[in-house]
């Protein structure tokens, strides 16, 4: 299955793992390169550029294939050295980076400079135009049905990924609510050259959190995750738990929501904590619709191969079955 997602990055499938917070480590990013997929490391997830630089070169002695670097450029509580943890990356010879967020254009030269190729993840068709305005190689269309942030215009990525198809020159891939073949074939269809996951990396065995996350997540349903932060116009999709229930309420209440109102609930270190621990109402986890597509945890390597062989089938078979002879 041959696109110019697989061309561009030198990868056998067309299949990318998304950046995740404390999800994107090297253990889960080797072994979804390994299976033939583009593994990404979480820049932010490391405390220190120093620490990404580790990580990357830790990364490169499980897998000799390519895999990426997420930056993602957001507001935060404290200020995080963006220039830093991008140089971090130019200078440990990363060819592939996945951008999300804020603008990346002040990022650009110096990724370009370096020859590498650039992902930036978007909300929107006007943003996506912007990302081939200003020189990404390629975009990531994140529908309403994303984990994480999904915009504030709540447009799925069966009217996202078709405008895209129309209006973008540069390749663009789907991200959000995939998780199968079947998701695989309808991108593919709708004009993408590829998909990224992140939820259904989430619930593999080499995804480095508690097992009680993942299966909390195979339990789960369609109906299982909540919108938070509407009302700062900042909307995060996560798992729906006690604590994202009780963000729900106090967003819900007469009169404007301030930030310090939630702050202690959606801390990322007890989110952290609840990853690593398996306290499943510690906090809160970002989490897509997919989930209710999700009943099992498999490797790594049998998801990849497994929403491949699927969507050959479907190609292959059901859909030509439908053409006239």
């Amino acid at each position: 299955m041959q696109t110019r997602l697989t061309e561009m990055l030198g990868i056998q499938h067309p299949i990318i793992q998304g950046g995740m917070q404390w999800v994107g480590l090297a253990e889960l990013a080797s072994a979804v390169s390994n299976a033939g997929g583009l593994g990404i490391i979480t820049g932010l997830t490391q405390p220190t550029p120093e620490d990404l630089f580790k990580e990357i070169a830790r990364c490169r002695e499980m897998t000799d294939k390519p895999f990426g670097v997420n930056l993602t450029i957001l507001p935060t509580i404290k200020p995080v050295p963006y220039e830093e943890y991008a140089l971090a990356i130019i200078d440990s010879g990363i060819k592939i980076v996945e951008t999300a967020g804020r603008n990346p254009e002040p990022f650009l030269p110096g990724f370009k400079a370096a020859g590498i190729t650039v992902i930036h993840k978007c909300t929107s068709i006007r943003h996506s135009l912007k990302a081939e305005k200003i020189g990404c190689d390629m975009v990531s269309v994140d529908g309403f049905e994303c984990a994480g942030h999904p915009g504030e215009d709540d447009v799925t990525n069966l009217i996202l990924l078709p405008l895209a198809a129309k209006r973008l020159k540069i390749p663009f891939i789907a991200s959000g609510g995939l998780g199968d073949g079947r998701g695989l074939a309808a991108a593919l269809a709708m004009g993408a050259e590829g998909i990224n996951m992140g939820t259904r990396f989430m619930v593999t065995k080499e995804a480095p959190i508690h097992a009680k996350v993942k299966q909390a997540m195979v339990d789960a349903s369609e109906l299982d995750t909540s919108l938070i932060f509407r009302s700062l116009s900042n909307t995060a999709r996560v798992f729906k738990n006690s604590v994202a229930q009780k963000v729900v309420e106090i967003e819900s209440k007469p009169g404007a929501t301030k930030f310090e109102d939630i702050q202690s609930l959606v801390a990322g270190v007890k989110g952290r904590e609840l990853l690593d621990g398996g306290d499943l109402d510690n906090g809160i986890w970002s989490a897509g619709m997919i989930v209710g597509l999700i009943d099992d945890i498999p490797s790594c390597e049998e998801l990849v191969h497994r929403i491949v062989a699927d969507a050959e089938q479907i190609i292959g078979e059901r859909l030509r079955q439908i053409l006239p002879v």
